[in-house]
């Protein structure tokens, strides 16, 4: 990890890519462009959401993970895993064969992140009832939803709770115990199992800059499909061990009011990053009042929804339901008497959580004023039509892009034509001009090209 430096997931297959801006239609953030005919993403924008995978109907869009074959560089390996990775799984498929499988892939030890969940409960209800926040405190269990507060509210970053979400919270948790039995630091390696882009990212630039202790990152679809072959192959083990400190509110952890439940009267769940943004606009207007605590999650249904799971999410979720009445209350179960609980909760806390001027024109403040009020004087010339075929996603972004040297007016269409309609432009500038913007031979007839009504979108 390089501090100040913001890890990305998300990357982008150019040779895939043919410019037909579904991603930039999504993006949360205005963080997706269109330049010679193929999407970019202005890195200091992207909360990797993964809105722009969801939408890609060409598939460009990708995940940067580790190879498991990092196993081979540990004598322990662990794998972390949230248990909507379980709920992916048909009734017919036990617990105990899906933790078979998944030791026959080479981990020595497996573990659902939500099992020490009493710790996190328990260190959130404390900072709630600590600090006398002015609006309701929000939860840091979705790093994409962080950052977008970090980039575009950033008057809201005090109300964030700095609690580290269950992931760091179980790495630390097995680490202790490993080590208390004699294991050497440097003989442990964990893997994360991710349903998201957002947490490959927030362990690779974490939230306050503090280095992780995980060690690699796995995507949870490629890893599901894995697991279903071993599953084919490998009989049962005794792996109940392995799930000891699991509780009901750790497997409905990371599913849609599984951490609202838990915190206060007024406390409300809030899913998918559009209502996101839509609930923290509300609320940085002072419109919304009298809440507690807010869940946030950048995907519908949570993380049963998540960019890189392979289950549906609404069968997801019924599944974890389900399979949370058969384990006790955490409030029925002790921890391990051994782990020094004090040192866990220190490890969970965040270091302060800085802004991300994403939006701001320029650092310089007056220069900043200076570029917004010429940005307002360019919207008075363009249409307003927020169409896209300028390759940003509307009118006002084009013109924070005009005043930043990064377009031109000519790149509105629609001023174009009215050049020509005045005899300022000529027909072959023009249309040069539109190929620079989409790229060579886009506009010839083509019944073959991508982009029909049914293909995948």
């Amino acid at each position: 990890m390089i501090p100040g430096v913001f890890h990305h997931a998300i990357q982008i297959d150019e040779a895939k890519c043919f410019g037909c801006i579904h991603c930039m239609r999504v993006c949360p953030t205005e963080a997706i462009r269109i330049r010679e005919g193929k999407a970019m993403i202005i890195q200091e924008r992207c909360i990797d959401c993964g809105q722009c995978m969801r939408a890609c109907p060409a598939k460009a869009f990708y995940i940067k993970q580790n190879d498991l074959k990092m196993l081979q560089d540990f004598k322990y390996r662990i794998a972390l895993f949230p248990a909507v990775m379980i709920g992916q799984f048909p009734d017919k498929i036990t617990e105990e064969q899906i933790y078979s499988a998944m030791l026959s892939l080479g981990f020595t030890h497996l573990m659902e992140v939500e099992q020490p969940i009493k710790i996190l409960i328990d260190l959130t209800k404390e900072y709630l009832l600590d600090h006398q926040l002015t609006k309701p405190g929000i939860s840091a269990f979705c790093p994409a939803v962080v950052r977008l507060i970090q980039i575009k509210y950033p008057s809201l970053i005090d109300n964030i709770i700095p609690v580290k979400a269950p992931h760091e919270l179980s790495a630390h948790f097995i680490l202790q115990s490993l080590m208390n039995q004699g294991v050497k630091k440097e003989e442990i390696g964990i893997f994360y199992i991710t349903p998201c882009a957002a947490k490959i990212a927030a362990v690779k630039s974490p939230v306050g800059e503090q280095p992780s202790v995980v060690d690699g990152i796995i995507s949870m679809s490629d890893f599901y499909n894995k697991v279903r072959q071993a599953i084919l192959k490998e009989g049962n083990d005794d792996t109940q061990r392995q799930r000891e400190h699991l509780t009901r509110e750790g497997i409905l952890w990371s599913t849609s009011r599984g951490e609202s439940s838990r915190f206060g009267n007024r406390a409300i769940a809030i899913d998918g990053i559009h209502s996101v943004v839509k609930f923290l606009d509300r609320l940085e207007n002072d419109e919304v009042k009298g809440f507690d605590f807010l869940e946030m999650r950048a995907c519908d249904q949570s993380c049963a929804g998540g960019i890189l799971m392979t289950g549906n999410r609404f069968t997801t979720t019924e599944r974890l339901e389900q399979r949370s009445k058969k384990y006790p209350s955490y409030r029925e179960k002790e921890l391990a008497p051994d782990l020094k609980q004090n040192d866990l909760r220190d490890c969970l806390l965040i270091d302060e959580i800085k802004t991300r001027n994403a939006f701001r024109l320029d650092d310089d403040i007056s220069k900043a004023m200076e570029k917004m009020s010429k940005a307002q004087q360019i919207i008075c010339f363009l249409p307003g039509i927020d169409c896209g075929a300028c390759g940003a996603p509307n009118c006002q972004a084009l013109a924070e892009d005009m005043v930043q040297g990064k377009a031109k007016m000519s790149d509105c269409v629609f001023l174009q034509q009215s050049w020509q309609k005045e005899g300022k432009i000529g027909v072959e500038k023009a249309f040069l001009n539109l190929e620079k913007r989409w790229g060579e031979g886009r506009f010839n007839a083509d019944c073959n090209k991508r982009g029909r009504r049914n293909e995948g979108f």
